[in-house]
Parts: structure tokens; C-alpha cells; sequence
């Protein structure tokens, strides 16, 4: 079994092609949603941290695979959530696969790689909005369709693009998901092995930003990462999911 994990604003929703094309290859996959998105966005934000996250992740897990080890491919902050869960429960994962994800490995929050220089040319910082100690969210600003076009989805047809906006609902997702700092030691994630699509037209996390990710992934693992390079921006679930379905098929053997 294939779980399919969404990034920040997303749903189980983004997935859709995807599955699609997973089984015409005869492979099965279940996309889910994260606390604090889609049917999970009533859980109140102020009580989601990357630890909680990822605990209901091992559930769901847990239940798509009947307790045998699953394939889990997680997206943009989605890797934050998917690499706590597989420091937690390491033998739910046959293997982990991240696309264009944030994974911070080395005991920092997500948010204290904004400021470092492969973050340079994101454009995700100037599209939030709001006030995250009050609502306990990171929000987007989603009168800015244009910005969140270019950060998101620069190469997905148009009307796939707007659609998508239109989904992203409240636009966020919560702020104790990135601010969490999390650690992971050989011993339990370095167990599982991990692979990463990278996006070299990525305007949300850039390109240089993943490939830090992997040095730092592979440097407390037992394998390094098979990494896949995809001339992409970043929702390749949207713009390429024909080629990216492929790939995820190739890295689950």
C-alpha cells in the first residue's frame, strides 16, 4: 500500500491524479489528510504539533496497510510530519518517499530554515498573512492568486491552478507543525529507507533547500536517499502526474 501525504493547505484532494495513474499501474494507494486539514481541520490548531500529526499519520498508516509496512510518499511540509512519524514507528514504513519536502532532521523547527540561504528565492514567506499567535495558523494570503500561482503552481495548466486555489479553503494549516523542533536518530528513522524527488523550478522550497534535506537525511541514515530529479515546480501531483506516478513506482520497489 501506497499513503499519499499532502503539504500545508492542501487535502487529500491534491492526490487525485496521482492515484489515478497508480492504479492503472495496479498499485494501490490511499491519500489522507493531515490534522488541521481537509475532514481533519476541525481539530483545534493550537493542539496540533508535528508530534500529534504524526501520530494520527501512524494510525492512518496503520489502518491502510492493516499493520503491514506501507510506502509513504510525503509532499512539501507534509516530510516534516511523515519523518516524525517514521522515527516513531519505523516499521509501519516499507520506505519513504518526499517530494519537494521540508525535513528537517537535525533538532531545528522547519521555520528556522526560512532565514537560512537556500531559502533564498522562496516566495512562500511574502504570501502569509495573518497573525499565527492568535489563530495559531500559518495562512496565506488568498486575495494574492497570482502570487500563490507562481509559489505553488507556476507550471499547472490554468484551469487546474485556479481550481486548485479555490480548494485550498482556509489557506494554511497549523503553526505547530512547522515550529516543532524535531530530531531523528539512526537508529529508528535511519532504518527506513527514503528516497526524494527533487524540483529544480520550485519556487516554494527551493531547489537548493531539498538538496540540503537529503545530506542532512542521508547523514542519519543507514542508505543514502535515491533521489529523482524532476523539471518541476512544486505540485508535480498537478502538472505531472503521469511522470510522477512513474517515479513514486520505481522508488517503491
Amino acid at each position: 500500500m501506497i499513503v499519499l501525504v499532502h503539504g500545508f493547505g492542501h487535502g487529500s484532494w491534491c492526490w487525485s491524479l496521482v492515484t489515478e495513474r497508480l492504479a492503472g499501474r495496479g498499485l494501490a494507494s490511499v491519500a489522507v489528510d493531515l490534522d488541521g486539514h481537509g475532514l481533519k481541520s476541525y481539530v483545534t490548531p493550537a493542539s496540533v504539533s508535528a508530534s500529534s500529526a504524526a501520530a494520527t499519520l501512524v494510525e492512518q498508516i496503520r489502518r491502510a496497510g492493516g499493520g503491514e509496512p506501507c510506502v509513504v510518499v510525503a509532499h512539501s511540509m507534509g516530510g516534516i510530519v511523515a519523518t516524525a512519524a517514521a522515527e516513531s514507528a519505523p516499521s509501519l514504513f516499507k520506505s519513504l518517499i518526499y517530494v519537494a519536502a521540508y525535513a528537517p532532521a537535525d533538532g531545528r523547527p522547519m521555520t528556522a530554515f526560512l532565514s537560512e540561504p537556500e531559502n533564498a528565492g522562496s516566495l512562500v514567506p511574502g504570501l502569509l498573512a495573518g497573525d499565527p499567535a492568535s489563530t495559531g495558523r500559518l495562512e496565506l494570503d488568498l486575495t494574492d492568486r497570482p502570487g500563490i500561482r507562481e509559489a505553488f503552481y507556476g507550471d499547472v495548466d490554468t484551469a487546474t491552478a485556479d481550481a486548485a486555489i479555490d480548494l485550498l479553503g482556509r489557506a494554511g494549516g497549523p503553526v505547530g507543525i512547522p515550529a516543532e523542533p524535531l530530531t531523528v536518530t539512526r537508529e529508528r528513522y535511519g532504518s527506513v529507507p527514503h528516497g526524494y524527488v527533487t524540483c529544480t523550478k520550485d519556487n516554494a522550497v527551493p531547489i537548493a533547500l531539498q538538496r540540503r534535506f537529503i545530506r542532512e537525511l542521508d547523514a542519519v541514515s543507514a542508505a543514502p536517499a535515491r533521489v529523482v530529479e524532476l523539471d518541476s515546480a512544486h505540485s508535480p501531483f498537478l502538472s505531472q502526474p503521469d511522470v510522477l506516478a512513474g517515479v513514486i513506482a520505481d522508488l517503491s520497489r
